[in-house]
């Protein structure tokens, strides 16, 4: 399918860059004349192992790198122009945030960088929080977080401004496997509405579940691309599921299909088929909870915010029904347990801005022998002698 003008987001044709040492001489070809075209409403795979030009391909498409060669455009203009960046919500790979801001602090702190009104940051900041599931720890400091809570609170702020380019840098790395369906989950929303999502992930299995268009690097270079499902068909091959078969049935079908010129038991695999491990631990989570057990952990997270969602619905509704979701006792249990609203902490913040000084408490002398003790006072002594005669 050819992709009209008005409809591309990012375009690639013969991007290249090249790292050199100090004396100019070439020293690693990261990224070697490749051409990419990424789609809105499409979620984009960009897949490889490490070295083979990931992290340069996107910081390219951020603008923080610039290219050798080749051409290059977001939503039809060049990566360093600043006003487009607005449309931007990346993820980076590590999540860096001001440890000393709580969590709330946090998206209220990004949503001013959006110009964004305080009534917009502040509403924005508990329905982010209560999608990813940190509304309970909305007043913690970002810096007691583990490195799930953090990426959650990482893939908030990188929706707070509702972009229309999402670029998420292994999203999924460190989050528990509840954590991963909800971002798979987050991700399909947006692809709903329209927006366009770069998936950069070595959980391939994620990038299955959710990438319409993929490529492969590997040495800078494209070496596998194409839509998922035509990439991964098997065409020749066939495969049949069934309610279970009973012995007789599986040899009367075997001599069937050795009737047609099928006799190798290579070429023949009846057995029964394998639950997905993703699915079967989901449904374990859900039993506990319908048992009301309780956890000091992350909690489940909560709606899509409805800017976010408000193209969505029929997919938010899908999303409500998952299975993950709590037992309406467990869900009223922790509705009554929420603290009524967020409030930012103000004067936390002030002080923060202000950065003044604070004093600090000398810590004690070591305890000296009779002689040392002795000997540090004469010198104190003589130090006065001598202040006294300037």
């Amino acid at each position: 399918m050819v992709a009209s003008k008005d409809n591309v987001v990012v375009e690639a044709i013969g991007l290249t860059k090249i790292f050199r040492d100090f004396w100019g001489r070439p020293k690693a070809r990261a990224v070697n004349g490749i051409d990419f075209t990424v789609r809105r409403g499409q979620v984009f795979g960009l897949l490889g192992p490490n070295g083979s030009g990931k992290s340069t391909t996107v910081k390219m498409i951020l603008g923080l790198l610039f290219p050798n060669r080749g051409v290059l455009k977001v939503f039809g203009e060049e990566p360093q122009n600043v006003d487009m960046k607005s449309r931007i919500g990346y993820l980076p790979e590590e999540t860096y945030l001001y440890r000393y801001l709580t969590a709330i602090e946090t998206l209220d702190f990004f949503g001013a960088l959006f110009g964004q009104s305080v009534e917009m940051r502040r509403e924005r900041s508990k329905q982010l929080l209560e999608m990813v599931g940190l509304a309970h720890a909305f007043n913690r400091p970002v810096g007691e977080f583990s490195k799930g809570m953090a990426r959650r609170i990482g893939l908030a702020q990188a929706l707070v401004n509702d972009p229309d380019l999402v670029i998420l840098d292994e999203p999924t790395s460190g989050l528990d496997p509840i954590g991963c369906r909800e971002v798979k989950d987050v991700i399909r929303l947006l692809a709903s509405r329209g927006k366009t999502i770069i998936l950069c992930s070595h959980l391939l299995a994620d990038v299955q579940d959710v990438c319409d268009d993929m490529v492969v690097l590997y040495g800078g270079k494209i070496r596998a691309a194409g839509a998922m499902g035509e990439i991964l068909l098997e065409e020749d091959k066939s495969r049949i599921v069934c309610p279970s078969l009973s012995e007789e049935t599986v040899r009367e079908l075997r001599t069937w299909l050795a009737s047609k010129g099928i006799r190798s038991d290579d070429d023949i695999r009846i057995d029964h088929p394998v639950r997905d491990l993703e699915d079967f631990f989901l449904e374990v989570v859900r039993q506990a909870r319908e048992q009301s057990v309780d956890t000091a952990g992350v909690q489940a997270g909560g709606e899509i915010p409805d800017y976010l969602a408000d193209q969505g619905t029929a997919i938010l509704a899908a999303l409500k029904r998952r299975e993950t979701a709590p037992a309406p006792e467990a869900a009223a249990a922790a509705v009554a347990a929420k603290p009524a609203e967020p409030v930012i902490d103000r004067e936390r913040l002030e002080r923060l801005e202000k950065t003044e000084p604070t004093a600090t408490t000398p810590e004690p002398e070591p305890d000296l022998d009779a002689d040392a003790q002795a000997a540090k006072e004469a010198a104190n002594v003589k130090l006065s002698n001598l202040v006294g005669k300037k």
